[in-house]
């Protein structure tokens, strides 16, 4: 199962990760690698039962050398700086006419950090907000939290996180409209979108403990209905099984898939897979 092309992972992967230095050179081709990492992620299969010799052509890795790489790009932040250099460099195949603005809770099966059990779901869950663009690309995800916490939880610093993606990949926060549902009616989120001059296009929700009768926030009901390309982009990381259920303990590794994930799909988008 061929995630990305040997070409794409080549010229828009390989050169954003760094080289391996000191120790003993790695005999497996490093696109190779890459293409075993992307196959994990595809099918969700256990590191122990990665298909190593079907996935190398020559010399074949180990699982563990294939974790070992994945580990070590992930330790060095490297896969969130693939994804920043992706979206800057392909910046011009966005839609930014809005953005959308989503929690998303995730299955955890092994326990770990930022796992908690929410009450409406059937089990302890990883809760995530994803920023996504007017066709449902991904732009940003923020470091995951525990499942009891609603997704206003801390939103200051979150969304803040959010940004921070978006400036680092070189893309303008100013006039950019935001959607997002009522359930993201606070203050706080109002607050600092005023302060980085995006508008804020959400409705009221009159249970908010700052609700005013007459507060004049407009809402356009056209723009908002854009809301809803986030869906595509929650059934697009479904397809990535290594996203669906959650079962790694560390958040480093969990938000490496994810902007791994946000690559392939960008990649997709710009240079899509050829079919037979």
């Amino acid at each position: 199962m061929e995630v990305l092309t040997k070409d794409m992972i080549t010229r828009w992967i390989l050169p954003y990760l760094p080289a391996r230095t000191g120790g003993r050179r790695c005999a497996a081709d490093p696109v190779e690698v890459v293409g075993a990492i992307s196959y994990k992620l595809k099918t969700g299969c256990q590191w122990r039962w990665l298909p190593v010799k079907a996935l190398f052509t020559g010399t074949p890795l180990s699982w563990q050398g294939v974790y070992y790489h994945f580990n070590a790009w992930g330790k060095q932040g490297a896969w969130q700086k693939l994804w920043v250099n992706s979206l800057r460099l392909h910046r011009r195949s966005l839609d930014l006419s809005s953005v959308q603005l989503d929690g998303s809770h995730t299955l955890a099966k092994n326990g770990g950090a930022a796992i908690g059990y929410q009450g409406r779901k059937a089990g302890r869950t990883t809760n995530a907000l994803l920023l996504a663009d007017d066709q449902g690309l991904p732009l940003a995800v923020a470091t995951p939290q525990a499942g009891n916490q609603h997704d206003t939880f801390e939103l200051e610093r979150v969304f803040a996180e959010l940004c921070a993606v978006l400036e680092a990949a070189e893309l303008r926060l100013e006039g950019l409209f935001l959607n997002a549902d009522k359930a993201f009616d606070v203050m706080s989120l109002r607050q600092a979108c005023a302060q980085r001059r995006i508008e804020a296009n959400i409705p009221r929700n009159r249970r908010a403990a700052d609700w005013q009768t007459d507060d004049d926030t407009l809402l356009d009901p056209e723009l908002y209905r854009r809301r809803l390309a986030i869906e595509r982009l929650n059934a697009w990381l479904d397809g990535f099984k290594a996203l669906l259920v959650r079962f790694e303990t560390g958040l480093q590794n969990w938000l490496a898939w994810h902007w791994l994930a946000f690559t392939v799909l960008l990649l997709r988008k710009i240079a899509p897979t050829p079919t037979s």
